[in-house]
């Protein structure tokens, strides 16, 4: 069977799905240090981002705050990475990219291109920086975008658990000589 990764929503509206993808999206970067009574700058800058809160605290209005990631295209990511600093062969591209397909990378993650809606590269969302939007300012920005896309079921869901993966990822101490000896029945 064919499911296709995407749809365009259509008409502006407002509604808000999670696997929406929300170009350019102002998020407020917040300043390094607070202390109760200073006055601050912030900086706003313009992600193009996916929505990883759930659908359903969307649609029944259970959030003040949605949960957004950043993506970027593949070859975005390529030039940025730190990997950028080294003359990337395309055995190395081919393994970032084998990495992100397979979840080897559960800080990233790997969406479908779909170039009938101008999706012409792969999508790679960064669970590393996570933002919340208020869902009132999101949804008159989003109001102003003309045919929207939004990721479809099963991938959405894909997302979600991915992004679940990364958030939920326990670090273990680095002495993990008894794990080794437990799976060897020691």
């Amino acid at each position: 069977m064919n499911y296709p990764w995407y749809e365009r929503v259509g008409i502006p509206t407002t509604d808000l799905l999670q696997g929406d993808l929300i170009q350019n999206c102002p998020i407020i970067v917040p300043p390094k240090t607070l202390s109760a009574d200073g006055e601050y700058e912030f900086d706003v800058v313009e992600y193009d981002v996916v929505i990883v809160s759930q659908s359903c605290d969307l649609e029944n209005s259970k959030v003040e705050n949605v949960l957004v990631c950043p993506h970027t295209t593949f070859q975005q990511f390529l030039q940025n990475s730190l990997v950028a600093n080294e003359k990337l062969s395309k055995g190395k591209v081919r393994s970032t990219f084998d990495d992100f397909r397979k979840g080897n990378q559960p800080n990233y993650h790997l969406l479908d291109r779909d170039e009938n809606l101008g999706l012409t590269d792969y999508l790679v969302v960064d669970f590393r920086n996570v933002f919340a939007v208020h869902i009132e300012f999101l949804k008159s920005h989003v109001e102003t975008v003309e045919n929207r896309i939004r990721l479809l079921p099963p991938y959405r869901e894909h997302l979600s658990q991915a992004f679940a993966r990364f958030f939920m990822r326990v670090g273990l101490p680095q002495n993990q000589g008894f794990l080794i000896k437990m799976a060897r029945g020691v």
